[in-house]
């Protein structure tokens, strides 16, 4: 797709409903069970083993245990755990181990569940707190820490054996999304506002810039190998921009997630550990994967028939789970309680995800 043409007003969609017509990328994606009563808000796979977790509007956290051979994939429910009250979970991570999930939303709480044990009414133990709902949470592997972001224009630092936090940073706006890569971290915040942090040993302000997209950002990644991050916004296009010089290497953005005068949100952003590439899922219910460096679309999937709200590729990047999930782009309003929320499991083929070599422009 080209890059560089104006933007289009925002389709006018109707509940979570797309042009799509069919419910997932491939006919063999599996399609997990006990996914949960409401918006799926994030997905997130463990490091050490192919367990899947996911968050939830209706307050559930869930686990399953992922099987794959030969390409085909089954995922087995393990264990689910809810916030206080059944208050909407935003987000969650894991630990390095895979042992500990934390997990935030508007309970305004930061969690902490460890896998294979059954906590006190099955709420997960509090470690932490914000006085506004929370949108991020994120594992610090170079400090053993757990970093949460949230609409209270805070960036909070905690260590689960400790009360308080042991640092906290104020950001120019709300926190709408955060992500790491080993000392990187990016926060975008209401307002375009982005910001990069050394997170080695003391978080340390990189640097702080307005958004290269004109509007607000909805998600943002960090490149595995630390030099960047590619934010998504709600026009339709990603911004892959360096946080460190790379010789060869500029900053740019393009469009997508468009299809003729209809501009859709960019709702996740995943990055292939592997190979570096990375998969953008959007408000029209398609999935694409793309090749930052040689700057082509690697795969673009027939639209599914409901928005896809999050996605996330497993350790090994053979694995690739999405929601097809309403993702609240268009409020409250055009909310569908009867429609399913439901995960699926692609399995990756290498020839999907690879990068295929330089050519000019995305296509």
């Amino acid at each position: 797709m080209s890059f560089g043409a104006a933007v289009a007003p925002a389709p006018q969609l109707v509940g979570s409903s797309t042009s799509g017509t069919t419910d997932r990328l491939a006919p063999q994606d599996h399609c997990v069970q006990s996914s949960g009563n409401d918006g799926i808000s994030s997905l997130r796979w463990s490091e050490t083993a192919n367990h899947l977790v996911s968050t939830n509007w209706d307050g559930g956290v869930r686990c399953w245990e992922v099987q794959e051979q030969g390409g085909q994939i089954r995922a087995l429910p393990k264990a689910q755990v809810n916030h206080e009250g059944n208050a909407p979970v935003l987000d969650c991570c894991l630990s390095p181990d895979g042992n500990t999930v934390f997990s935030v939303g508007a309970d305004k709480a930061v969690r902490m569940w460890q896998l294979g044990q059954t906590p006190p009414n099955n709420v997960p133990q509090q470690i932490g707190s914000h006085d506004q709902p929370i949108k991020s949470v994120r594992f610090l592997k170079s400090s053993n820490m757990i970093v949460s972001g949230g609409y209270d224009k805070l960036l909070k630092f905690w260590d689960a054996r400790q009360p308080n936090p042991v640092a906290q940073i104020q950001l120019p706006e709300r926190v709408y999304d955060m992500d790491t890569s080993d000392t990187l971290m990016v926060v975008a915040c209401a307002g375009r506002h982005i910001l990069t942090y050394n997170v080695q040993g003391q978080p340390q302000e990189h640097e702080r810039k307005e958004s290269p997209l004109k509007f607000q950002s909805r998600c943002v990644a960090a490149f595995p190998d630390n030099t960047g991050y590619a934010v998504g916004s709600i026009e339709g296009r990603v911004g892959i921009q360096y946080a460190t010089k790379v010789p060869g290497k500029d900053s740019f953005a393009f469009k997508c997630h468009r299809e003729g005068n209809n501009v859709y949100a960019v709702n996740h952003i995943a990055f292939h550990k592997g190979y570096g590439t990375f998969s953008t899922v959007g408000a029209d219910g398609i999935v694409n994967f793309w090749d930052k460096d040689n700057k082509q679309r690697l795969k673009g999937f027939p639209a599914i028939h409901r928005t896809i709200s999050c996605a996330q590729f497993n350790t090994q990047g053979n694995m690739f789970a999405y929601a097809s999930s309403y993702d609240w782009s268009k409020g409250s309003s055009h909310h569908a309680p009867n429609t399913p929320n439901e995960i699926f499991v692609h399995h990756v083929q290498d020839d999907e995800i690879k990068p295929k070599g330089k050519k000019s422009g995305y296509r």
